[in-house]
């Protein structure tokens, strides 16, 4: 039960307030001139003034709510290094123990992570804080305690922004006397040409101990292909190294610190700066060996890329044609063959002849160039081949023989059918999910063909089919470089829309850039990417089964993973990795291809999670105060701190009523808010009616009768 007086008032405030001040003038000078019956009309006069404030007599029946303790425990990357887990683990064991002895008390435990998907920024213990107020009334919280490292980076301003009006106390995991050295980067690309270097910048930076900040250590640089490099710094000064960009694709520098003694975690002690590598305007050599309706097509597909500097010649008059017009009276442009095949045919990275036959224009010597061209420089040639690859004039009678991948019968078959992809085709990147591969009734639902050259394959892999099921699209490798061998001339068909057209750009860009040696179409390839702390491993081949992965860990630990398959010439899995740093993937292909290597870095995205991985207690400092709570120091620094990673020291818990300070040296407090909850009220008039008259004409009476006598 509890007991209260309660006001209705009849009349506004204002009438009491100068009705009182009236009344007590009147007293006053009765007093002053001791008139009788003084005393007994000054008591009238407050009779009447209580009964028309209808004084109520308030009974509540209340239950009394528990007090709410909330408990946040840190289990950020941070908290993961040394003895921390261990120290987390036994402060949460006592914890459980002192605030259960604690009456009227209800504990609420928050766990805090890292995001694993890297997408965290930093330690939010008050953001997860926040979200767990949501279903807690703020006039039940008696306190927050934190198990923390004091590495936080959501800290409120003030202690209004918290929303309740109780202490925030911290328990420090750690010690106090840590020290740590990291890399840090300062300014890193993300982007550069092939070919070319870009400058990095980064420091060593040491947190904890000043004694040594001026000493020397020791960086050791990897690069790509390259042997190790050792450098020496000072702590605090800044370094420049060159990221090179030898291929396209993701090139990596890695800079890893020596460890020091005493050190906390050698986890940052890895940067890794990881830069996409863009080749700088693809050059493609365009030969169309007379004008057709697929010339066009090539040409706008080529002109459209801006990654590409297109150089296009079309044979409008060969040698053989004698027509009697004066040499003065051509505008027509001599083939340069001297400067394209013999000077500057290095300087391409795709040559194509579309429709091109053998007639005199190349001499045979350029033939061999090109050859070489392929098989020593790693380039490559595209031959896009009409009726002119089955006669007498055909590339193939020429010394690009041995670099193509089929021979002609002879054969040109006109009738009309459907490209489709063979059962390497549905493996390759090039024809792998190509629009419209499968249409309603499983077939493709691309326009048809109307003309194919017979072609027998000698190597490579046949990736599309067409008329009989005869081979349409062949690729293969030859030496450093690539060929392609599509035997028909009718790709234009599906740019015009015939039947509904097909999906020619994809088709003939892929085919192109596969050609240029894309990262992203290489056939047989290993990729490694992290986001946070989940590696994912995917694996493309053209083959029936795969080598297992050997990856390797930060830590020097290599371990063997199986992966799963995933599609037609895909396999992949993810694995959630305990560590950051920097993991080296390594598998075995079928030549040429031979060793596979990835690399990715987990954990680089929370790059502000490792920066500061030393126990402080100045972070907290500023709301702990704002509160009255207090920071305690779980485990003691120097001799005693080698002690059992479990052995820590946590101060007396007190409930409190009334304290202004909870917290001191060895003991934390809880503000005790007395909350309730009402279940029912009862009012009962204590001056009204004939309580009030009776007192009132009793009051009355007594002063006349005082005054008569």
């Amino acid at each position: 039960m509890n007991w209260s007086v309660d006001f209705a008032p009849f009349l506004p405030p204002e009438f009491f307030w100068i009705g009182g001040a009236l009344a007590l003038a009147l007293i006053a000078l009765m007093l002053i001139r001791k008139t009788r019956g003084a005393p007994l009309r000054a008591l009238a006069v407050l009779a009447i003034l209580a009964a028309l404030a209808n004084p109520t007599l308030r009974e509540e029946q209340r239950d009394s709510l528990a007090n709410v303790a909330i408990v946040v425990m840190d289990e950020s990357t941070s908290q993961a290094l040394e003895t921390r887990p261990e120290q987390t683990r036994a402060i949460r064991q006592d914890l459980e123990t002192k605030l259960g002895k604690l009456p009227n008390l209800d504990v609420k435990w928050i766990t805090v992570k890292s995001r694993s998907d890297g997408k965290s920024d930093g330690t939010r213990l008050f953001q997860e804080l926040n979200a767990a107020l949501a279903d807690t009334p703020p006039d039940r919280i008696a306190g927050v305690i934190m198990v923390t490292d004091g590495q936080v980076h959501d800290v409120p301003e003030n202690a209004a922004a918290l929303g309740f009006e109780a202490p925030v106390h911290a328990l420090l995991t750690g010690r106090p006397d840590e020290f740590d050295r990291r890399i840090e980067i300062i300014t890193a690309p993300r982007y550069g040409i092939v070919g070319q270097s870009r400058p990095i910048e980064l420091r060593v930076v040491q947190a904890g101990k000043t004694d040594d900040k001026d000493k020397t250590v020791t960086l050791k640089v990897r690069r790509e292909g390259q042997p190790d490099e050792t450098r020496r710094t000072v702590i605090g000064r800044t370094e420049t190294f060159d990221l090179a960009f030898p291929h396209a694709g993701t090139n990596i520098l890695e800079v890893e610190l020596e460890p020091a003694p005493g050190e906390l975690t050698q986890a940052n002690n890895r940067a890794v700066v990881a830069a996409e590598g863009v080749r700088e305007n693809l050059r493609v050599l365009l030969v169309s060996g007379e004008p057709h309706a697929g010339e066009r097509t090539w040409r706008n597909l080529l002109k459209s890329d801006a990654a590409v500097d297109l150089v296009h010649f079309t044979i409008l008059r060969p040698p053989e044609k004698q027509d009697g017009t004066p040499i003065n009276q051509l505008s027509l442009i001599a083939f340069p063959t001297r400067e394209l095949f013999s000077e500057k045919i290095n300087d391409f990275d795709l040559i194509i002849f579309d429709r091109y036959q053998h007639r005199g224009i190349l001499q045979l010597g350029y033939y061999d160039n090109i050859a070489r061209y392929v098989t020593e420089h790693g380039g490559a040639v595209l031959i896009a081949a009409g009726d002119d690859y089955a006669g007498n004039v055909s590339l193939y009678r020429t010394p690009l023989s041995p670099i193509i991948p089929a021979r002609p019968t002879g054969r040109v078959v006109e009738e009309p059918f459907k490209a489709s992809t063979t059962d390497d085709g549905i493996k390759h990147p090039v024809t792998r999910d190509l629009p419209g591969l499968k249409g309603k009734d499983g077939q493709p639902s691309w326009g048809r063909w109307l003309r194919q050259v017979e072609v027998q394959p000698t190597s490579g892999n046949v990736i599309m089919k067409g008329a009989g099921n005869e081979p349409l699209l062949i690729l293969d490798r030859k030496g450093e470089g690539r060929v392609a061998l599509l035997a028909s001339d009718q790709a234009w068909l599906w740019a015009r829309g015939y039947e509904g057209g097909g999906p020619h750009t994809d088709l003939l860009r892929r085919l192109s850039h596969w050609l240029m040696k894309e990262p992203d179409l290489e056939d047989e390839r290993l990729i490694a990417t992290a986001t946070g702390l989940n590696l994912s491993l995917e694996r493309r081949s053209m083959g029936e089964n795969i080598a297992p992965v050997e990856l390797k860990t930060p830590g020097g630990e290599t371990r063997e993973v199986t992966l799963e398959p995933a599609g037609p010439g895909v396999w992949r899995t993810t694995l959630e990795v305990k560590m950051p740093g920097l993991y080296k993937a390594e598998t075995e292909a079928a030549p040429p291809a031979g060793k596979l290597t990835a690399v990715a870095h987990a954990g680089a995205e929370d790059v502000r999670e490792m920066s500061e991985v030393t126990a402080t207690d100045k972070k907290l400092a500023p709301i702990i105060e704002a509160t009255g709570g207090g920071a305690f120091w779980t485990k003691s620094s120097g001799l005693l701190a080698s002690a059992e990673p479990d052995a820590v020291n946590l101060p007396r818990i007190s409930m409190m009523s009334n304290a202004r300070v909870l917290a001191g040296s060895g003991w934390l407090g809880l503000k005790d808010r007395e909350a309730y909850v009402t279940h029912g009220v009862k009012l009962t008039p204590m001056f009204t009616g004939l309580i009030a008259l009776a007192a009132l004409l009793a009051l009355l009476s007594l002063a006349w009768w005082r005054e008569g006598r």
